[in-house]
């Protein structure tokens, strides 16, 4: 997978492994589900949700599908170790996201925008449920507009620090923001409303 930056006007390429993904966002539903207590309206993806609490749920809900938790978190220094050979719960790369994003296509989007991803000129300027609109090739919802998404990758080291890549796009973004190969960048402890994430899993949905 071929991966770009704008901002460094750098591209890199990054081998994709078999890996399963989510069909949309992380609802409020299911992450009310492993904390047990009730959504008023559980069709909405989570939002105000940070990195690490992005990565917790992903343990969380594996131990609840008695699944191997992918993430070794030292919760004192907060570190985090990622084990691949694990088949529980995770949040994508962004080479991942990217990929499944696509869904085999060439162009910036997979489809005409209004079809497929609420962003601010359809929105209302106001978070919409998931799988409101057309899905991309591959059956996933949402991979553009609705909320940005948390990946595991940091954004920029040398520059940015612990900042985290989202992609995506948010309701409240304009066109230009919801696009397959647009970076954005967040430190992994803010709250964003626009912000949420999609669970994935090595290896595949059978395995």
């Amino acid at each position: 997978m071929r991966l770009s930056d704008r901002r460094s006007e750098r591209d890199w390429l990054i081998e994709v492994a078999p890996f399963a993904i989510a069909d949309s966002p992380v609802t409020v539903a299911l992450y009310d589900s492993v904390h047990d207590s009730m959504s008023k309206d559980g069709r909405l993806p989570l939002v105000d949700v940070t990195w690490w609490d992005a990565v917790r749920f992903c343990n969380a809900l594996s131990v609840r599908h008695t699944l191997s938790p992918a993430y070794v978190i030292d919760e004192p220094g907060e570190r985090i170790t990622w084990n691949p050979t694990r088949n529980g719960y995770r949040i994508p790369t962004e080479a991942e996201w990217e990929y499944a994003c696509r869904a085999g296509t060439r162009g910036p989007r997979y489809g005409d925008l209004d079809d497929i991803a609420w962003y601010r000129e359809n929105s209302g300027e106001q978070i919409r449920q998931v799988r409101g609109k057309a899905p991309n090739p591959w059956g996933l919802h949402d991979t553009l507009g609705l909320v940005w998404e948390w990946c595991w990758d940091v954004y920029d080291p040398q520059v940015y620090g612990t900042y985290r890549v989202l992609r995506g796009g948010g309701w409240f973004d304009e066109h230009w923001s919801c696009r397959a190969s647009v970076r954005r960048r967040s430190h992994p402890t803010l709250r964003l409303d626009d912000v949420g994430f999609r669970l994935a899993r090595s290896g595949t949905a059978s395995e």
